[in-house]
């Protein structure tokens, strides 16, 4: 796996103008500018967690709410993850992780399975964590599952401090990525699938 894992997005539409640029072979550095300040801090923890390198800069429609702006950066880091990972050879496809976050503790397991699908298992006890309303933590993650193609299982076993779950699901989320994007040696470039071929996740908007 030579070749370099890397992508770039950029796309404007009447909701977003946005440019993404990742590199999943990086050291968790990050250049994140979304308008919000809560999903930069989020954004922030998965790309330090998952060794990814992530720069997403968006100007989004703040005026009218924040789901265009939560849902494109997902859809748009999703499609460069994506593409990032070409044919998926090689890589390790699965990746599970439990991320403690004080008294909190979250659980994530995924599968890049070109199949995306989300089990999530976790709420909230107020509507808005700084300025970033809470319900939207949910699509945001059904969105880059969809985009990249992932089977995704998130779930907050416990916790009382509505930071802390949250935080603890991104750094799950991240732990979890880096398993499954890294390389396995061992299959020697093999496309991880008794099908010989995984498929792409899918969604615009």
């Amino acid at each position: 796996m030579a070749t370099a894992r890397t992508a770039r997005i950029s796309r404007k539409t009447h909701e977003t103008d946005i440019q993404v640029e990742i590199n999943l072979d990086g050291t968790g550095a990050y250049d994140v500018s979304t308008g919000i300040g809560f999903l930069d801090h989020m954004i922030e923890q998965f790309s330090r967690h998952s060794l990814i390198d992530i720069t997403c800069k968006i100007v989004g429609d703040l005026h009218v709410d924040q789901h265009h702006t939560t849902e494109d950066s997902a859809i748009a880091i999703g499609q460069c993850i994506s593409e990032a990972l070409g044919d998926k050879a090689g890589i390790g496809r699965y990746g599970q992780a439990y991320s403690p976050m004080d008294e909190a503790l979250a659980r994530v397991a995924l599968d890049i399975s070109g199949r995306p699908w989300l089990v999530w298992k976790a709420s909230f006890t107020q509507p808005r964590l700084g300025e970033m309303d809470t319900e939207l933590f949910e699509h945001w993650f059904q969105s880059i599952a969809q985009a990249v193609g992932i089977t995704l299982h998130i779930e907050c076993l416990y916790g009382q401090n509505n930071h802390h779950i949250i935080e603890g699901i991104y750094k799950g989320f991240a732990r979890a990525m880096r398993q499954a994007v890294e390389p396995d040696l061992r299959k020697g470039g093999a496309i991880p699938s008794t099908k010989g071929i995984l498929g792409k996740g899918g969604l615009d908007g």
